[in-house]
């Protein structure tokens, strides 16, 4: 059983912050910034890929009302919200989870996305392979 169901099941404590019968969202234990927290289906599913429709709406749910309350109780104006999806996308626990990452001016979090120039026939071939 992985950690993640352990805390779901109470067999390992965690700070809650919200929770229904789909979801629960707990404070991450290393606090990446002041309020990072997990959004965390309960049912045991691995990654984006197999993430039920149904528990896929209630996370996004939980996280808006998550991120609300952060914003009440700490001030916070910008929100991360990330997943990682499979080994090579960083994910480490394989229980699907969303992180909801406070932002602050002095945190030490970069995000880099590498941005290209429009390729505009590339994009034609993508999106016809994508959608054929």
């Amino acid at each position: 059983m992985c950690i993640f169901c352990k805390i779901i099941n109470g067999e390992i404590p965690a700070y809650k912050l919200y929770e229904n019968g789909f979801v629960t969202c707990f404070l991450d234990i290393s606090q990446a910034t002041k309020g990072h927290c997990l959004v965390v289906p309960k049912k045991h599913v691995q990654d984006i890929f197999e993430l039920p429709e149904v528990y896929a709406e209630e996370v996004m749910k939980a996280a808006v009302v998550v991120s609300h309350l952060l914003k009440e109780k700490l001030g916070v104006t910008d929100i991360n919200l990330l997943n990682n999806s499979g080994v090579g996308a960083g994910q480490t626990v394989m229980h699907f989870h969303l992180h909801v990452l406070p932002r602050y001016a002095d945190d030490e979090i970069d995000f880099h996305q590498v941005d290209h120039e429009p390729n505009f026939a590339e994009l034609e071939k993508l999106y016809a392979k994508l959608t054929q």
